[in-house]
């Protein structure tokens, strides 16, 4: 069994390229893959391996990021859920583009998760599902709008030009472990919205501590890894991914005629081309014949 620990922290990082080496190093020393991200706003990443190769692995990272207060989310996963261990540099651990929204400076209201079943049932809060489409697609809150994204840095337009509400109004966003809300809320202060609320921990600490049957949850949590989604309890669900479209795909789309392993869903295989279907399915031989010489086939670009 391998553990799997998400993490961000939003704090100023100044050797950028001298933590990325060492971090680098560390993550090898202790036989963990993933991925982290570093920008000069804080750190962002997702890490698995064997328990106590992971727990060590946690404990140097901290040490050497000077973060002793990071905070974690612990899944778990049979199989280890990455292929390879990247650390990358970037303008930001959560791209929203070009506007204010700075969570060293100015950020919401953090909510636990055991206070956030009383605050989204006000039907005065405006609930908001800050992540993209396709996540929303397959789980959100009771009462959560889509602001219908295809990545979060859309967000700001949706704000200021298709969300209803006044600036006065009470706002409760989440997101998948809540680093898109810090960047999220923040933006909304900087706009002029007065009460604005997160989910700490996001959607992940909330399946992990609120039971199912004080839930207000429907459905299961993307991933960016390969469990694709979780369910309460953090427990693996049974979705997997189309490889036509990068997009989740249920057991009973699974169980339609437009769905083909490795090849195509429901959601995809109209505007799938003919030649497209046909790479598909020879990455998706090659696939099953790497599998039956017990190799990993990883595709062209090693994905």
């Amino acid at each position: 069994m391998f553990h799997v620990a998400a993490f961000y922290k939003f704090t100023p990082i100044l050797d950028l390229i001298t933590l990325q080496t060492a971090l680098r190093n560390c993550m090898a020393l202790h036989l963990v893959k993933g991925s982290i991200l570093l920008a000069e706003e804080g750190i962002n990443g997702t890490i698995a391996g064997l328990p106590q190769h992971l727990a060590e692995a946690l404990e140097d990272l901290k040490r050497i990021a000077n973060v002793p207060d990071l905070e974690h989310k612990l899944s778990h996963a049979k199989t280890m859920p990455f292929k390879r261990m990247k650390v990358r540099l970037k303008k930001e651990i959560v791209t929203i583009g070009n506007v204010q929204a700075d969570p060293n400076s100015a950020v919401g209201a953090y909510v636990n998760p055991t206070d956030w079943n009383a605050l989204i049932a006000d039907p005065d809060v405006v609930v908001i599902d800050t992540r993209n489409h396709y996540e929303v697609g397959i789980g959100t809150f009771e009462r959560a709008i889509d602001p219908h994204t295809e990545r979060f840095g859309e967000f700001p337009d949706f704000v200021r030009n298709k969300l209803k509400a006044n600036k006065s109004t009470k706002i409760a966003m989440f997101c998948t472990g809540g680093i898109r809300c810090e960047k999220a809320s923040s933006f909304m202060k900087h706009e002029g919205f007065e009460n604005v609320f997160h989910l700490k921990g996001g959607i992940l600490k909330y399946l992990e501590v609120v039971p199912p049957e004080k839930s207000l949850w429907k459905g299961a949590c993307f991933v960016f890894d390969e469990r694709v989604a979780v369910e309460h309890g953090l427990k693996v669900s049974n979705h997997s991914m189309c490889h036509g479209c990068l997009e989740p795909v249920s057991e009973a789309e699974r169980n339609t005629p437009g769905y083909e392993e490795g090849v195509s869903c429901p959601k995809c295989v109209a505007s799938l081309s003919p030649a497209q279907i046909a790479s598909n399915r020879e990455r998706q031989k090659q696939f099953m014949l790497a599998q039956k010489r017990g190799h990993r086939h990883l595709g062209p670009e090693g994905e």
